[in-house]
């Protein structure tokens, strides 16, 4: 959970970039019209869609194209490609383990970028079914804490259903089973906690770590996998350490 936890700030840093804002927006845009158009325009009775706004709302994305996403995908509007979600399997240099989440109206040229950015990375496609046994799905809340106890925090997130909680650098990280996500949201934000993201996540049941050199180039090349149009989210059991770090910024 530890390693987690620190790839979670990564991610949180990098939304917080202005350069990837856009295509923070337009990933966003993507899962709330396919969740829209999967499970209807109602936050309140779908459940994947209700995370997707939220995680929009979290990143500051506008209301009005909130409100556009979900029309293309509840067929309010005429203008949506047909996406689908597809997931890809593979390994990092190193033999971290990656699970790519993607939204594409184009499988053909969604696994040749990819295959492609990960050959160049050195990294491969797996079969499917070859890494997804070593992550558990579960719910992810981050919380900026800029003042107050972390400890008295954590033990509040625990007392609402949290399984999990790390606290790195101000920045505490909760885990929670799927069905306990909301409950534990709630119950943070009433508890006056800032709630900065609530979304569902990949945890890995073990972590990898492989040698400095060969971990910061699986840094590199799981960066350059997420900056992938077609690409939704990076997963990965690669453990982040004091050394990688800085050979990965050298």
């Amino acid at each position: 959970m530890a390693g987690h936890s620190k790839w979670a700030q990564i991610k949180r840093q990098k939304a917080a970039n202005d350069a990837k804002r856009g295509q923070l927006y337009t990933k966003l845009g993507r899962e709330i019209t396919v969740a829209a158009r999967d499970g209807g325009g109602d936050p309140e009775t779908n459940f994947r869609l209700r995370l997707a706004v939220q995680r929009a709302k979290d990143a500051n994305m506008p209301a009005d194209t909130i409100e556009r996403a979900v029309k293309r995908g509840s067929g309010e509007l005429e203008d949506a490609a047909r996406l689908e979600d597809i997931n890809y399997e593979g390994y990092g240099p190193g033999g971290a383990a990656l699970f790519i989440e993607a939204l594409t109206d184009n499988r053909n040229r969604t696994v040749a970028e990819l295959r492609n950015v990960l050959t160049r990375g050195g990294g491969n496609l797996g079969e499917t079914g070859s890494v997804a046994w070593m992550f558990d799905t579960r719910g992810q809340i981050i919380i900026e804490l800029s003042d107050g106890d972390p400890d008295e925090a954590m033990l509040e997130a625990i007392e609402f259903g949290a399984e999990d909680v790390q606290e790195e650098d101000g920045t505490l990280v909760v885990i929670t089973l799927i069905e306990q996500l909301e409950a534990v949201r709630r119950g943070m934000e009433e508890s006056g906690y800032p709630v900065e993201s609530a979304e569902l996540t990949r945890v890995p049941k073990t972590m990898s770590e492989p040698e400095t050199a060969k971990a910061a180039q699986a840094m590199r090349l799981i960066e350059s996998v997420e900056d992938l149009d077609d690409v939704q989210k990076v997963y990965t059991n690669l453990e982040l350490t004091d050394e990688m770090m800085v050979a990965y910024s050298s």
